[in-house]
């Protein structure tokens, strides 16, 4: 099947795709760099979460859609005068990714969904990314991408914050982000143009990534249990978070192995999770 012939965008469902990339040192300093945390040294592994800045294929300015992704009806199916969000994901971590190695993911598209949400219709996509190094599976992840018709984002939500067994309070300067995207050749210009967000799709200025904000739950979680390690991680949307307003990232334990991640500040949540962890 090809996308000449495909007839619908649930046609993209079982299409896979391969990657292959160097866990390079320099982008792990990088990535460190911005996250104002320790670079791991070749021969490490990498934290969780920073794999998102590897395995992204160069796309040509020409191939580029109006919003800075690549066009769609590649890989992923076409949602034509949609608006796309990275909505959130499930992970295991079975081996870190070392640093200074190559590795390759394989990336495959388990279902496409449309549904019906409060502004509009949403089409949901599901994708598998596998991670291999060393002949053996490192990350397994399940990300959700949503495409939704353009409407006015969702600014608060009313749901009280639960009281927090550790906090970390962030600020996520302009900076930041355009040094996020960078790293991870994100070119969605909501992250950076500020013209575009707010004129193209309605935002109140420039948004902070999902990503970013789950890496950041992950990594305060980690100072605050230095002790334990991650194994699985599953986190959602609730809305988008405008920069440069503060958020905290924040959590508490829910149970023998468990605990419960959100980031949030006076307008409510921006994003729940879960983690499961192990001691080391």
């Amino acid at each position: 099947m090809n996308q000449e012939t495909a007839a619908s965008p649930s046609d993209w469902v079982g299409r896979t795709e391969s990657s292959v990339d160097q866990i390079s040192h320099n982008l792990a300093r990088r990535v460190a760099a911005t996250l104002g945390q320790p670079a791991p040294e070749p021969g490490a592994g990498l934290p969780p979460l920073w794999h998102w800045a590897y395995f992204q294929e160069p796309v040509e300015a020409a191939g580029l859609g109006a919003d800075g992704h690549p066009a769609r009806g590649g890989f992923l199916p076409p949602a034509d005068r949609r608006n796309r969000m990275w909505a959130g994901g499930r992970l295991e971590f079975l081996h870190p990714l070392i640093v200074g190695e190559g590795a390759t993911r394989t990336s495959t598209i388990l279902s496409v969904e449309e549904k019906a949400g409060r502004t509009g219709a949403l089409l949901f996509v599901t994708v598998r990314h596998d991670y291999e190094q060393r002949g053996r599976l490192a990350v397994r992840e399940e990300q959700d991408i949503v495409y939704r018709e353009p409407s006015p984002p969702r600014t608060a939500d009313p749901a009280p914050l639960p009281v927090a067994e550790w906090s970390e309070t962030i600020v996520p300067t302009s900076t930041l982000l355009f040094r996020y995207s960078a790293v991870t050749f994100n070119g969605h210009r909501i992250h950076y143009d500020w013209p575009y967000a707010t004129g193209e799709e309605g935002y109140a200025g420039l948004v902070v990534h999902g990503p970013l904000i789950a890496t950041l739950l992950v990594a305060a979680f980690q100072r605050a249990h230095p002790q334990l390690r991650p194994t699985h991680f599953s986190y959602r949307g609730v809305r988008p978070l405008i920069a440069p307003t503060a958020f905290a990232a924040a959590g508490r334990m829910a149970g023998e192995g468990v605990a419960q991640l959100w980031a949030g500040n006076g307008d409510g949540a921006v994003q729940h999770g879960e983690l499961r962890f192990a001691s080391r």
